[in-house]
């Protein structure tokens, strides 16, 4: 199973950007979905997740400018950021639970994806 992320890049202050986290391999469900981001010198963080079903969970931090979304069809994940600030400035990594096809429930990590707010 891999999670692989795109969509970042180099953005001006009040500009958007939309994550794209594509899950592939043997997969038979995927529970938790979320995105998490690391700035240097600082731990990693929850921004967003969809811990099940349609429910979604926001950092106070980014509440009211993104949007995490998914395709289930996809095994995609989104997160659709607005209104971007120079503390968004991190990598951002998907996460997801996922029941395997030999029925183990893991946790993987994408590689990651910059998202870097400067003028």
């Amino acid at each position: 199973v891999q999670l692989v992320e795109s969509g970042g890049g180099l953005v001006q202050p009040g500009g958007s950007l939309r994550l794209s986290c594509v899950a592939s391999g043997r997969i038979f469900s995927i529970n938790f979905m979320g995105w998490f981001r690391q700035a240097p010198g600082k731990e990693r963080e929850l921004v967003a997740s969809m811990p099940n079903g349609d429910t979604t969970n926001y950092a106070d931090s980014v509440k009211g400018r993104f949007t995490i979304s998914r395709d289930n069809a996809k095994d995609t994940l989104y997160l659709q950021m607005n209104s971007l600030k120079p503390d968004d400035t991190a990598i951002y990594y998907c996460n997801a639970d996922i029941e395997t096809g030999d029925g183990r429930l893991i946790s993987y990590w994408g590689q990651g994806t910059q998202v870097t707010v400067s003028s």
